[in-house]
């Protein structure tokens, strides 16, 4: 049998768009011999569809997209994902639910049991979780059909669940493994993903299929790295991360490989650095937005989000201003000409100084003479963030938010000001990733100047200001920040580390008492495990840590 995996870039809630590319896919396969095609999870509305999916009107439209499918199913076999209406009455509306398409016809329907409710996910909010398994047939092979986490309770030592869909489905003789996949990227997830797909083909002596998608939605990034593993945990097949991409195997190779793996590179930084140009190339294509606009301050975190705009865009596509304030050093302004020149990108330099100045003059007689304090230096962000988003109206452009996850955890950013954005594309990106980042980007020639990655961290919103007159050493602030946010450690976890005691007790405050910061941020690109947004929900106003 020769099998079909197509990794796709969905756009939620675009029917035709999706069907469009759904239909190149099976007329290709089909011109090659395929016996079988396979999308990914909720292929045909896009994931995650979210509240979408309480319009009765958007589930009639994911089921006209699966019966037109199955119109072009007569000789060639499709599986799909697609909500699909629950007949009982006592449950939720909803399956999550992959379909076998085949001879013009549904021929087969495996529902998802195993509904994540963790971090991004809030599957059991819409869906009714399956509890019937049944293994489907195709031209003399019996599919073990599942959906995503379905997979991720092998040997039922998932604690989050009390099944193992493949459990029940093993009694029943299947010839091999199909999944159909939304799994969203993290730097860890390719190689978590190959590993539970491996112990799945090991404890059931079956290979497996697996297909992901690729591309992003707003803050969620697919990496895509579908996969054909063999019965014996050999990687068969490992399919391109951050491309779309249709690759046919042929089952009977597959079954049985012992070779050495086809594995792609799994640096870590690398897989940052696309990930995120997929992010900003999908945010701007799916709205419809070409222009993108920053504030560039000379400084490392506006220099790799302007880099890596110009590789997802086109650096014909992206703009930076340049906004010397009356605090600014003279290289500020001379590193981000030099870094707009050598990589093809425009700019314009407006100075603040005079609207600096008249807005001081202007508050004078409610401030009187109170010293300079941090309402000046705000006063400057936010002239800042109001040239750059009156350039957005009158332009077109989307703001680009150039905050790291460091500044961003602890609060070190002026709300309505640096803080402005319609997309914040290193907020998930610690200050110590970010300068590997930047080195990434120059591996091969100096795009980025040297002087802004070794100059040292300011706001340069008062004389001789830098980053640690407020912050501790960012190599030591990632490393606690890491434990709190990711590791969920307590302050006595991380002070048993090593930590110094004041300075974890003052950064976990930081962090708790700019949650209503955070809050009114633009969405931001997923690229850790935790990362601020959908998956780290906390209270605004909560006393722990304070």
């Amino acid at each position: 049998m020769r099998i079909a995996l197509a990794q796709l870039n969905f756009h939620i809630g675009n029917f035709e768009h999706n069907f469009s590319k759904m239909e190149a896919r099976v007329q290709e396969a089909k011109e090659a011999g395929a016996d079988l095609i396979v999308f990914p999870e909720l292929a045909v509305c896009g994931y995650p569809p979210r509240d979408f999916l309480e319009f009765e009107d958007f589930i009639d439209k994911c089921e006209e997209v699966v019966n037109r499918l199955a119109a072009f199913s007569k000789d060639i076999g499709i599986i799909v994902g697609s909500p699909a209406r629950n007949p009982v009455v006592e449950g939720k509306d909803l399956f999550n639910a992959a379909f076998l398409l085949a001879d013009g016809k549904i021929a087969g329907q495996a529902n998802k049991a195993l509904l994540p409710t963790y971090d991004i996910f809030d599957e059991y909010r819409y869906f009714e979780p399956n509890d019937q398994f049944s293994v489907v047939e195709f031209r003399g092979k019996r599919i073990a059909l599942t959906v995503c986490e379905d997979i991720w309770n092998v040997g039922n030592e998932n604690p989050l669940y009390k099944s193992c869909p493949m459990d029940t489905l093993r009694t029943q003789s299947p010839d091999l493994m199909i999944n159909i996949s939304a799994s969203p990227f993290d730097y860890g997830q390719a190689h978590d993903r190959i590993e539970v797909v491996r112990a799945n083909t090991l404890a059931y002596a079956l290979p497996m299929i697996y297909v992901n998608h690729v591309g992003a939605q707003t803050d969620l990034i697919f990496d895509g790295g579908s996969l054909a593993v063999s019965a014996g945990g050999h990687v068969f097949l490992e399919m391109p991360y951050f491309e779309e991409a249709l690759h046919i195997i042929e089952l009977e190779k597959a079954e049985s490989y012992t070779g050495a793996p086809n594995v792609n590179g799994k640096d870590k930084i690398g897989l940052i650095h696309d990930a995120l140009l997929s992010g900003i190339r999908d945010y701007f294509g799916k709205l419809q937005f070409n222009k993108a606009i920053l504030g560039l301050s000379g400084g490392i975190d506006s220099a790799v989000t302007a880099l890596l705009a110009a590789r997802a865009l086109g650096p014909e596509h992206v703009h930076c201003v340049l906004m010397p304030s009356p605090f600014s050093s003279g290289h500020s302004v001379s590193d981000s000409e030099a870094l707009c020149r050598r990589n093809g990108i425009s700019y314009t330099i407006i100075p603040i100084d005079n609207m600096y100045e008249q807005m001081v003059a202007q508050m004078h007689p409610v401030f009187g003479d109170l010293s300079f304090d941090v309402t000046e230096e705000n006063m400057q962000a936010r002239i800042r963030g109001m040239t750059l988003m009156a350039m957005c109206n009158k332009l077109g452009y989307i703001l680009l938010n150039t905050t790291n996850k460091s500044e961003a955890a602890v609060g070190y950013g002026t709300l309505y000001g640096d803080l402005c954005g319609g997309l914040a594309v290193l907020a998930d990106v610690y200050k110590t990733e970010v300068y590997q980042l930047a080195s990434y980007i120059n591996k091969d020639s100096e795009l980025i100047p040297e002087n802004i990655i070794h100059k040292a961290p300011s706001a340069e919103l008062r004389p001789n200001q830098t980053d640690q007159d407020s912050l501790p050493p960012y190599d030591l602030l990632d490393q606690i920040l890491f434990q709190y946010i990711e590791k969920h450690q307590s302050p006595e976890d991380i002070i048993d580390k090593g930590f110094d005691q004041e300075i974890v007790r003052k950064t976990l405050r930081m962090v708790n008492r700019n949650e209503w910061k955070r809050f009114q941020m633009a969405p931001v690109l997923r690229v850790s495990p935790k990362a601020f947004g959908m998956g780290r929900r906390m209270p605004i106003e909560g006393q722990y840590l304070s």
